[in-house]
């Protein structure tokens, strides 16, 4: 396996495909990579030479990716959550950003079903 920005990508897939593993690299920066590197894009990882290697890190050493990616994200959404704004009050309360509706669907954002039982109705 090659190690490239501290991910083992897996070397019996194509390049581009096996760049992706790499968090913060697409297939469209994978594929500015391999042309900045020089290296085919249809060639196996197992089949890259030490030199390609080498220019493939350098190519991707340009770019903000993995924690460096990582701890930007949550510090826009720490940014968010301490001004108040409406993005930032529904991370918050874990709810959807982007307008989606809450009553029937959003349960990747809610969490399970939290059931409230019904009050009884009294007998006479």
């Amino acid at each position: 396996m090659a190690r490239i920005a501290g991910v083992d990508i897996p070397k019996q897939k194509r390049g581009v495909i096996s760049l992706t593993y790499i968090y913060g690299v697409g297939k469209s920066r994978a594929k500015e990579i391999l042309a900045t590197a020089k290296v085919d894009e249809s060639t196996k990882v197992q089949d890259w030479t030490d030199d390609q290697i080498g220019a493939i890190r350098d190519a991707v050493g340009t770019y903000t990716i993995e924690g460096e990616l990582r701890s930007e994200t949550q510090l826009n959404i720490k940014r968010l959550m301490d001004i108040g704004c409406y993005r930032g009050i529904r991370h918050r309360s874990g709810l959807p950003l982007r307008g989606q509706r809450t009553k029937n669907n959003s349960r990747t954002r809610k969490g399970r079903r939290k059931t409230v039982a019904n009050k009884k109705k009294a007998t006479k």
